[in-house]
């Protein structure tokens, strides 16, 4: 298990755990970032990564990429 942050572009990860407050996990859970589903990594510029969730393109900083576990 690692950070989203240190994941490969263009790899086919799915999430196992995503930590945070409670907000933010709420948040996270509305772009589509839930619990057993599946993300590709689009790119990455300085840490901030574009991600490809349940069909969309979602930008998300580093901090909330941190919090995610693939």
């Amino acid at each position: 298990m690692m950070p989203l942050t240190y994941a490969d572009m263009g790899s086919d990860l799915t999430i196992l755990k995503i930590g945070g407050k409670s907000e933010v996990r709420s948040h996270l859970e509305n772009l589509g970032f839930v619990v057993g589903g599946s993300i590709r990594v689009i790119s990455s510029l300085a840490g901030n990564l574009i991600v490809n969730v349940k069909g969309s393109r979602v930008a998300i900083s580093k901090e909330m990429a941190s919090k995610i576990m693939v």
